[in-house]
């Protein structure tokens, strides 16, 4: 499973509860800063509709359509982290893209539309094995974690009004009840996994030796500071001429030479950075830029990298002008639950390919786009509803301060 498949997920596994019970209803922004219901989509009649997943695949919530390690894995999984695939596609898109191209072709030859699909069913069998994991290893969610989970569902009720305007709010996001609570149960098992893997009492909680390995060596992280001195006119932007530019490179030097001779390397640093920088992102990056390899141009990247934290550079000639640089420290508490999260994706791959996956015959009849195509259409009508509803308890509200401060009467 590629990293951003699992990403998916446990960025997921983190938030899901939290949106779901806190946020659901709302038409989500198509990046115009709209949130107004598409008159180009037909709206589904709610009525009749009593499982989204058929009302939008043409198949129950919990028709089996693939089984790890011989544990069920529903519909209802799958097609969750479709829709949110093709949401997360979208959204990508920064509003100019409107729709997925599900036919497109990748460049193993597989389709856009199959892409999405076996990534959805990855994430569902990840989602399904872990549960299992937790169990042989003697974990268990808390009474404590139980009731907090009910005591959200139970204020979400509260707020949108009623279960069922909660449980078609949750429709919106291709999900249910029972999945809503499965989604949050399976987060918190992971948490209880990790900290049993690599929780600081597990003995196998990552040094800060190597989480500074694996942020520089693995992630091509570094920080660093830099007195800039432009060889561009900092109000035109226009190149200067030779003369200027040489009369810049010999104060750069002269820069460096005070920086050689002092102790505190440091405290001089900061004060002639302060005092002659030319770096426009000086105001926005006081501390420094943290930086990964390819962020920066070649010249400053590679001078970066080869010096030692606390080193200074020599005077550096880039696009931008001479620049001299100074090595900073990371701090490992930035980069540990990646790290962990790194190897807990290791986990989850071996666990993967130990349990292994197979689709039914019911896999075979998903259709991404069909079944999108109808997500919008049972979106509008959910966001119809919804907005009706919170119009008309507006209206009440309004209704019910006429009233009791005198301007309007009973009946």
């Amino acid at each position: 499973m590629t990293i951003w498949k699992r990403t998916l997920a446990l960025a997921l596994a983190l938030t899901v509860s939290v949106s779901l019970l806190a946020g659901c209803g709302k038409k989500a922004d198509d990046g115009s800063g709209s949130t107004s219901a598409d008159t180009s989509i037909s709206a589904m009649d709610l009525a009749g509709v009593t499982d989204p997943y058929l009302a939008t695949a043409g198949m129950a919530g919990d028709t089996v359509v693939a089984k790890i390690g011989g544990y069920d894995i529903t519909a209802d999984d799958v097609l969750y982290w479709l829709n949110y695939g093709a949401e997360v596609y979208l959204s990508n898109g920064s509003g100019y893209v409107t729709e997925v191209p599900w036919d497109s072709e990748l460049d193993d030859g597989t389709t856009v539309a199959q892409a999405m699909l076996d990534t959805a069913l990855d994430t569902a069998a990840y989602y399904r094995i872990l549960p299992e994991v937790a169990a042989k290893e003697g974990l268990s969610l808390s009474q404590e974690t139980l009731d907090t989970l009910d005591q959200q569902m139970d204020q979400m009720v509260e707020s949108m009004g009623s279960r069922e305007l909660t449980e078609h709010a949750l429709w919106y996001q291709m999900s249910s009840w029972d999945q809503c609570l499965r989604l949050y149960q399976t987060s918190q098992v992971y948490a209880l996994l990790q900290d049993k893997y690599y929780g600081e009492d597990s003995g196998n909680y990552p040094t800060d030796a190597e989480v500074l390995a694996y942020a520089q060596d693995e992630l091509g992280i570094y920080k660093v500071k830099h007195i800039l001195l432009s060889s561009k006119d900092t109000e035109t932007n226009e190149a200067l001429d030779d003369t200027a530019k040489a009369e810049k490179k010999a104060q750069a030097e002269d820069l460096l030479k005070q920086l050689r001779e002092t102790e505190d390397k440091v405290t001089l640093f900061d004060d002639l950075m302060k005092q002659y920088s030319e770096d426009p992102g000086l105001t926005y990056y006081p501390d420094g830029y943290t930086a990964q390899k390819g962020d920066m141009v070649p010249e400053f990247e590679e001078a970066s990298l080869a010096l030692k934290t606390g080193e200074i550079s020599d005077v550096v000639e880039s696009e931008h002008g001479y620049h001299i640089i100074l090595r900073l420290p990371l701090d490992p508490e930035e980069y540990r639950s990646e790290l962990i999260a790194h190897y807990m994706e290791e986990k989850g791959d071996a666990w993967m390919t130990e349990y292994g996956v197979e689709k039914t015959d019911a896999f075979a009849k998903i259709d991404p786009k069909s079944f999108r195509d109808k997500v919008l259409s049972l979106q509008e009508s959910v966001y119809n509803e919804l907005q009706a509803a919170q119009e008309a308890n507006q209206s009440d509200s309004s209704a019910d301060a006429e009233t009791s401060d005198g301007s309007g009467s009973a009946s």
